[in-house]
């Protein structure tokens, strides 16, 4: 396996009542290339609990939800996950169109070319200064301590080495769990934001992990009980195309940008 750091993809969460829309647009995404929908949402309150969790780069939101005002799910998000920008893609003209150009990264209504909402979240997405890598899971545990090669490679070639020490344990814990309960092949995803190192495993699996109480009469069972030790949140969501990532964040120096 070559531990190398591959292009990143803009991850995208999708925020629409109508199934048709986000199928639309996540096989538009999908076929543009360049993007990942890594989550999907039908309404407000769903949409802003994937923000949380998965910190995307864009969400694609919808004004017209049947819980939540759509401005009031784009608040939401700007005040949980500051870092992830949102696109509003409507079919309802607003007469509020000052307050979202100052609140949102983009507005486009359903019946513009779709072309222009893709350019839009390309140039959106690229914007973010997060740092990305990835790495193939094979179904072996030998893939466990390859990965914990690449995160000690990735963390170097960031100079943040001193993350090693903690972040080490999470992705030896989650890897294991993908290949001991999902033998399957998947991924292991680094992201490095001001705040924290997000590590995140994706397998082919369906079952939810839960943190068990070590026994004297079992290996292991301690592992999810490190995660969260060490952690500052961690949690799971299906993937739109089945299976899972669990994903855990290992808090960092927040770096202060240069004036």
């Amino acid at each position: 396996m070559n531990l190398s750091e591959t292009p990143s993809l803009i991850r995208v969460v999708l925020v629409d009542d109508a199934p048709d829309i986000r199928r639309l647009l996540r096989i538009s995404l999908r076929t543009h290339g360049g993007f990942e929908v890594v989550g999907e949402a039908d309404n407000g309150t769903e949409a802003v609990a994937l923000a949380r969790s998965l910190r995307p780069d864009v969400v694609v939101l919808d004004l017209g939800l049947p819980d939540i005002a759509g401005q009031e799910v784009l608040i939401q998000i700007r005040a949980s996950v500051p870092e992830t920008k949102v696109v509003i893609f409507s079919g309802l003209e607003t007469v509020d169109r000052a307050w979202l150009v100052e609140h949102a990264a983009g507005f486009v209504l359903k019946h513009t070319d779709l072309e222009y909402l893709i350019k839009l979240l390309e140039s959106v997405g690229r914007q973010e200064s997060r740092r990305q890598a990835q790495f193939p899971l094979e179904p072996q545990l030998r893939c466990v301590a390859a990965a914990r090669r690449f995160l000690f490679q990735t963390l170097t070639d960031w100079e943040v080495t001193e993350l090693y020490g903690d972040s080490v344990i999470v992705v030896s814990e989650l890897v294991t769990n993908a290949i001991t309960h999902a033998p399957s092949p998947g991924e292991l995803r680094l992201s490095l934001l001001p705040d924290v190192l997000r590590v995140a495993v994706t397998d082919a699996g369906t079952g939810a992990p839960e943190p068990r109480h070590a026994s004297s009469t079992r290996e292991g069972g301690r592992g999810l009980y490190l995660v969260n030790a060490l952690t500052s949140a961690w949690g799971m969501e299906p993937l739109p195309d089945g299976g899972k990532v669990v994903w855990a964040e290992v808090t960092r120096d927040a770096v202060v940008p240069e004036p």
